[in-house]
Parts: structure tokens; C-alpha cells; sequence
């Protein structure tokens, strides 16, 4: 009878199972409202995006596109701002740029590499040690054009980081971590292929070629060089394992307050057949690894919109001292 109730938990527990376009449409329209409330309390001028061609930073720029239409603004106050670095691929490029024209949005491009390789040389660092510092110096770099481009222009810089990469913490302290306003905060991975899907599937043709390339790239961070045949050679997946894995992780540690042991019966039953009990084993050490390690970044996160029941915001959602250990929490 065990096996039966859980051979029924979904593997997207985050994904709608019903009503599920509608659901989509509520939570787009969520994310747009908060940006909304924020542009008009702040009195921003306009909206800096950072624009990398993934999923993350696409549905930003769609929800920021969506928020100053609804305000009366032009498109063009969106200022989707490109950065191409050595990671950067003519795939993502390209989607990011031509998805800006398509919306009508301002594109400005700003390479980071010479102010990458400027820092390097100040700080002391060989440019061809591609360790965390040559990988957070980009980010960091990228953040620091938003943000000044911002403060120029009278801007807000949105946020594009989702719940999945703060619950494991992949991403950059005080780099793509730190924004004036989070929009994808509580969506999870998993749920934004899905959200970004029904944007496609509801715009012009133009937009959904694009939005559909984006969807089937990749997920990576696009710091490390390309390889010789100019190809990305840094995939998130590949390192940390599948999002609709820990995606599930999250939900029923966070909603169901889930032990590891529970965790790993669970997605033994529900993942049978598509991964092995040793890849969840691993997944699961990981997951634990680094929600623990990585508190200390979701404990001073920006301002941002909840669309759902899990929410790892530190005012009042989430709360978990930084330094909590996680040793106990592996015995499973």
C-alpha cells in the first residue's frame, strides 16, 4: 500500500497537473504585478535586465516586458543588456539578442572580457587558471554593469536567479546572487521551462522560435571556455544532477518537511525506471551539501515576488541560521 501512494507523487511536484495553462497564466501575471508595484513604489525610470539567452534571464526580461506594457511605458524602457564572456556561445548570444529586438526592448552590449582580464592582472590572477576565481569574477563583473547602468539611467536592475539555484546555491555571492528586485525567487526550475513554453506557445512566430531554442539549450552558467569547436562545455546538470531531481528534493524537504531517508524512498519510487537508486544516493548527498553550505546566501537575498507554497525568503518563509551542519542530515 506504501509503494502505491508513492508510486502516485509526481515527479514535478512544482509543474500545475491541472488547469495547468491557467495556473501558468496566474503565476506569469503574479510575477508581473510584484515588478509592477515595485516600479511604481521606487519611481524607476526604466528596467535593466541582464540578458544571457537561458531560461532564467529570458522569463525576466518577459516578465519585465509584460510589466511596463501594463503600466503604460514603452518597450523600450526595458534595457536587456548582453555581456558576452569567455563562455559565451553563439547559440545564447544570439537568442538573447534577437529575443530583445523581438520585444521591442533596448539591447546594449557590453563585452566583460578586457574588464575580466584587467582584474585578473590587478588582483594577481592567471587567466589561465580557470578556477572559482576566474568563474565569480565574471559574474561579478556583470553585476556591477547592471547595477551602475542602473543607477545612469534612473533604472531598477531585476533579478533573474530561481528557487532551484538558491536552494543549492549555484550562483555567485554577490554576483548574479544580488539584484534590486527577484522575479524568479520562488519559481523553481522545473516550473519555468513550463511557464516560458506557454509564453511560446502564445506569441507571434518570431518570439517563439526563440523562446523554444531557449528552452532546449542547456542550463549553464557559460563561464568556462568553449571548446576548440567553439561548443559549450559547461553544463549545470552535468555537475550537480538533473533539476527535476532536486527540484523534487526541495519541495518535500521544504513543504513536507521531508527526512533524507524519506527523500530517498520516495524518489526511489517515483524515479524507478529513470534513474538508479546510486545516482539518487548521489543527488541527495549533494542536494543536502550544498542547501546546507549555502544559507549564507539566501539569508540576504533581494526583494522578490512568491507565486506559490515554498519559498525560501528569509523574511519570514525560510529561516535557518548560516552556520547549521549538515552531518547528521547525510545519514540516510
Amino acid at each position: 500500500e506504501k509503494n502505491e501512494i508513492l508510486a502516485k507523487v509526481p515527479i514535478t511536484p512544482f509543474v500545475p497537473s491541472r488547469n495547468k495553462l491557467e495556473r501558468c497564466l496566474a503565476i506569469f501575471d503574479m510575477q508581473v504585478a510584484g515588478l509592477q508595484r515595485r516600479l511604481e513604489t521606487t519611481k524607476s525610470k526604466c528596467i535593466v535586465v541582464g540578458v544571457s539567452g537561458g531560461l532564467d534571464s529570458t522569463l525576466a526580461l518577459l516578465v519585465s516586458a509584460k510589466a511596463v506594457k501594463n503600466l503604460g511605458l514603452p518597450s523600450k524602457t526595458v534595457l536587456g543588456i548582453t555581456m558576452p564572456g569567455f563562455g559565451t556561445t553563439d547559440l545564447t548570444y544570439t537568442n538573447a539578442c534577437n529575443l530583445v529586438k523581438s520585444l521591442g526592448a533596448t539591447l546594449i552590449e557590453i563585452s566583460i572580457k578586457n574588464a575580466c582580464l584587467q582584474h585578473f592582472n590587478d588582483i594577481g590572477h592567471d587567466a589561465d587558471i580557470h578556477d572559482v576565481t576566474y568563474e565569480n569574477t565574471q559574474a561579478r563583473e556583470r553585476t556591477q554593469i547592471l547595477m551602475d547602468y542602473a543607477n545612469k539611467v534612473g533604472a531598477l536592475v531585476v533579478g533573474t536567479g530561481d528557487l532551484s539555484e538558491l536552494a543549492l546555491g549555484w550562483c555567485t555571492y554577490n554576483g548574479d546572487h544580488m539584484s534590486m528586485y527577484g522575479v524568479n525567487g520562488s519559481v523553481p526550475k522545473t516550473l519555468m521551462r513550463h511557464l516560458v513554453r506557454y509564453i511560446a506557445d502564445n506569441s507571434d512566430e518570431n518570439v517563439s522560435k526563440i523562446l523554444y531554442s531557449v528552452i532546449d539549450t542547456p542550463v549553464s552558467p557559460e563561464l568556462l571556455p568553449l571548446d576548440e569547436n567553439g561548443k559549450m562545455v559547461q553544463k549545470t546538470e552535468n555537475t550537480i544532477g538533473p533539476y527535476d531531481v532536486h527540484d523534487y528534493f526541495i519541495y518535500h524537504f521544504i513543504r513536507h518537511h521531508k527526512s533524507p531517508t524519506e527523500l530517498l524512498e520516495m524518489s526511489i519510487s517515483t524515479f524507478k525506471g529513470i534513474y538508479t537508486e546510486k545516482e539518487l544516493r548521489n543527488w541527495l548527498g549533494i542536494f543536502i551539501k550544498r542547501f546546507f553550505n549555502n544559507q549564507f546566501k539566501r539569508s540576504c537575498i533581494p526583494d522578490g515576488v512568491a507565486v506559490g507554497t515554498v519559498s525560501l525568503s528569509p523574511r519570514g518563509a525560510f529561516i535557518m541560521p548560516s552556520d547549521a551542519y549538515y552531518d547528521e542530515w547525510l545519514k540516510f
